[in-house]
């Protein structure tokens, strides 16, 4: 069981939404469509799901071509990030709709009702109306809506957006376990590198219509294709500056030169543009083998148990997140530091040149 896009693209009114695009997902696969809103995961969902029509391609199920084949006759179930319950059916005849439809019979349809509800935990909550529930246990009757119908494809877009926090993070466990039962072929939507990570599976990182890379998830959040996938597979965005490496010394903006250490030692002669993640920014010398530099403090945030700070350094606009509460005096120059393990180099135009070092060995 495969689901194949093949050369697909979709314009509305003049602008294009997909470009030019090949995508194959296998049987059994968790495949999320990671972006920010606007980049293209809602228009590719509604290409897979038959809802709209490719203006060029072909999209393939299972090795025959359904491009033209409405949503109905396909096996397809799609959730979305608003719940969709009829809210004057009970909970049982939400999820049992679905089979009414395709006019199984009353054993089956009792069965797989009662089966899919066990999975979802709304067994208790059966004879319930929607609006008798929590919101997610609300989302759960659509999950479970969906799942009922065995079908081969189930399209999530941003089911837990939304959710309070401790309802995404109880659904965000529980997916895995329900999609490993399915069997069926998985694609869910989201604008959280985070949620990606927490999925697994694969991962395809979406900008402005185009697939920036595809793979297993922790490849791609490891070896990042270029910049721009760096940056969408980051929370805060990926941090960059230029850097230039001649013989022994690494020269960055402002003057500011250091000793080609670590990883970094290694790099040719030639002008860069490095990258690192928030989380690795220091405001404290964790270790002898790093690189400082002189910023000044603009912003910070606290979170809790973490702290946002926003940094400018000759002009690049950074963000670091520090582990604690710090007190930090605003304005002010603020010495940072960063283990050239940590760094990302990519060329001139964003192509990768040499993964982070911690990211080769996790």
């Amino acid at each position: 069981m495969t689901l194949e896009l093949k050369g697909i693209s979709k314009s509305v009114e003049g602008l294009t939404h997909i470009h030019k695009t090949d995508l194959r997902l296998e049987k059994g696969t968790m495949n999320v469509l990671l972006g920010a809103t606007l980049s293209g995961k809602t228009s590719f969902m509604r290409l897979m799901a038959g809802l709209d029509k490719p203006d060029e391609g072909r999209i393939l199920w299972q090795g025959q071509d359904v491009t033209g084949v409405k949503v109905r006759d396909r096996n397809v179930a799609m959730v979305y990030q608003q719940f969709i319950n009829y809210p004057s059916m009970s909970v049982y005849e939400n999820i049992a709709s679905p089979l009414r439809l395709m006019k199984t019979d009353k054993k089956t349809l009792d069965s797989r009702v009662r089966d899919v509800a066990e999975l979802m935990k709304l067994t208790p909550m059966l004879a319930r109306k929607p609006l008798e529930l929590s919101g997610g246990q609300q989302q759960r009757c659509a999950l479970a809506r969906a799942l009922v119908k065995d079908a081969g494809l189930v399209l999530l877009d941003e089911p837990l957006a939304n959710l309070d926090y401790k309802l995404r993070e109880e659904l965000r466990v529980e997916i895995p376990r329900i999609f490993e039962r399915s069997g069926a072929i998985f694609v869910y939507a989201t604008t959280e590198p985070e949620e990606a990570l927490l999925l697994g599976g694969n991962t395809a990182t979406l900008w402005q219509g185009s697939i920036t890379q595809f793979g297993p998830t922790a490849q791609v959040y490891r070896s990042p294709a270029d910049a721009r996938t760096a940056n969408i597979f980051s929370d805060p965005p990926m941090n960059f500056l230029k850097l230039k490496k001649r013989g022994a010394d690494l020269y960055f903006e402002n003057g500011n030169k250091s000793a080609a250490i670590g990883s970094l030692a290694n790099l040719e002669d030639g002008v860069y543009k490095a990258g690192f993640r928030p989380n690795h920014l220091k405001i404290k010398q964790p270790v002898r083998n790093t690189i400082k530099f002189e910023a000044t403090l603009q912003v910070t945030e606290l979170t809790g148990s973490e702290t946002f700070i926003h940094v400018n350094y000759s002009g690049e606009k950074w963000v670091g997140l520090i582990h604690g509460i710090h007190d930090l005096e605003l304005n002010k120059a603020l010495t940072v530091y960063l283990n050239p393990d940590h760094i990302y180099i990519f060329s001139e135009d964003g192509q990768l040149k040499m993964p982070a070092s911690y990211a080769l060995a996790a």
